[in-house]
């Protein structure tokens, strides 16, 4: 059997042959008059006319009968049989290859909706063959390293893609429809906040000084509500330096929002709508957060166990900085997450939006942070003199996308729905 590299010498010599044919292997120009899908829709009416036209696609199957040839043609849209003769047309082309065919439509015997070839020619010609075999658990490292051929050999994986950008155009329409306005806020900031989380730290030349990429976007996005926006969102992409496994990459999709003058009260009905909106039609119940520590020992143990979806309410305050206290017990934070088959898809706040105490829940922070705890909030001096302008009575919420993705596509982990994830170089011999 052939080695990778005596392929790729092979199909090296059949584009030389396709030059020395004075025939451009990879043209600027090609001709494209529809896409497949819409040949197939209407091939009633194609047959019909018998008009010629041109399509374009990569070639996935060759099969030579005799003297006459067949291959399919794929393009985004859909894949249709061409039909060849004579086969020796063929013998610069290799799967892979993509290709320009004018031709005419009809049925064969068995009834296969076929495109008879008058014309056709390379527009790319591969140098490497596409893999045989592809899908399944011995290639799974492989099937992230090399997304581009995952997504062109495993459908369900380009299927998961689809889902996700869907869940992604909803989450927009559902927001713009009851009037939020999306922004974008700085990646690269001074200071780290917005979450409790470990920064990835880098260095601005230009200005000699240190950045960091954010971890969360809400400090940002409380300054649009001191600026007068009432309903704000974003989504876009976090940074955190801290461990990985199935739920968690360094870097990660959130769609985060916050409106004016409602409460942690008002979102669980807003955020019930929403996933509603995306599908989800179940019955939800509430737990306290004490209570799961006693039946269960650990939070991330009761995480796995709460299936149905499940707002969890009681955190304790000092976890959670930027969010009020409960009035009747200020030991608790006046805030909930919302988890759905063992994932934490949600944290939502009612907003700390009194400067002095604020203040003092980041002086807090930074004692943690002298103590060693990397992931504890800075005190970030510029938000907090935004607060002192006054900041709105308001309530926001973070929704992982990814993790969102997960549930709706039933992946098991956040590799398989981000197309590039972070992953350990491959070492090579």
């Amino acid at each position: 059997m052939p080695t990778l590299e005596e392929l790729r010498q092979t199909r090296i010599e059949k584009l030389e042959n396709i030059k020395a044919g004075n025939k451009n292997p990879y043209p600027a120009k090609i001709r494209r008059d529809f896409e497949i899908k819409k040949i197939l829709d209407k091939f009633w009416f194609w047959r019909l006319t018998k008009k010629e036209f041109y399509l374009v696609g990569r070639i996935k199957t060759q099969r030579i009968h005799g003297k006459v040839a067949f291959f399919d043609l794929e393009d985004a849209s859909g894949k249709i049989q061409c039909f060849l003769n004579p086969a020796d047309y063929l013998l610069n082309y290799d799967i892979g290859d993509f290709a320009e065919v004018k031709g005419s439509v009809f049925k064969t015997k068995k009834g296969e909706k076929t495109l008879r070839v008058s014309e056709a020619r390379i527009i790319v010609k591969s140098l490497l063959p596409l893999p045989e075999k592809w899908h399944g658990l011995k290639d799974v490292e492989e099937r992230y390293r090399k997304r581009y051929l995952d997504l062109l050999m495993n459908k369900e994986a380009k299927e998961k893609f689809l889902v996700r950008s869907n869940i992604i155009k909803k989450l927009r329409n559902f927001l713009d429809e009851r009037d939020f306005d999306e922004f974008e806020t700085p990646m690269l900031q001074a200071i780290s906040g917005g979450a409790t989380a470990r920064p990835f730290k880098t260095h601005l030349n230009a200005l000699d000084m240190d950045l960091y990429l954010r971890v969360a976007p809400e400090l940002y996005l409380k300054r649009l509500l001191v600026g007068g926006f009432e309903k704000v969102y974003e989504i876009g992409r976090n940074f955190r330096n801290e461990g990985m496994d199935a739920a968690h990459n360094p870097e990660f999709t959130m769609l985060e929002a916050y409106i004016a003058y409602k409460n942690s009260d008002y979102l669980k009905t807003f955020l019930q709508e929403l996933f509603r909106y995306l599908g989800f039609d179940q019955p939800w119940q509430e737990k306290d957060y004490d209570d799961l520590i006693k039946k269960y020992g650990d939070f991330n143990i009761a995480k796995k166990n709460l299936i149905q979806p499940t707002f969890v309410n009681g955190f304790p305050a000092e976890t959670l900085p930027l969010s009020k206290k409960l009035e009747k017990n200020p030991k608790k934070a006046d805030a909930f997450q919302v988890i759905i088959g063992g994932l934490e898809l949600v944290k939502a706040f009612t907003e700390q939006n009194d400067p002095i105490e604020q203040r003092e829940r980041f002086e807090e922070q930074e004692k943690l942070r002298e103590g060693g705890e990397e992931e504890a909030q800075r005190l970030d001096e510029d938000f907090l003199e935004s607060l002192e302008y006054g900041m709105p009575p308001c309530a926001g919420f973070g929704l992982g996308i990814d993790r969102l993705a997960m549930l709706l596509t039933n992946s098991h982990t956040a590799r398989e729905i981000i197309l590039f994830p972070t992953m350990k170089p491959k070492e090579h011999d």
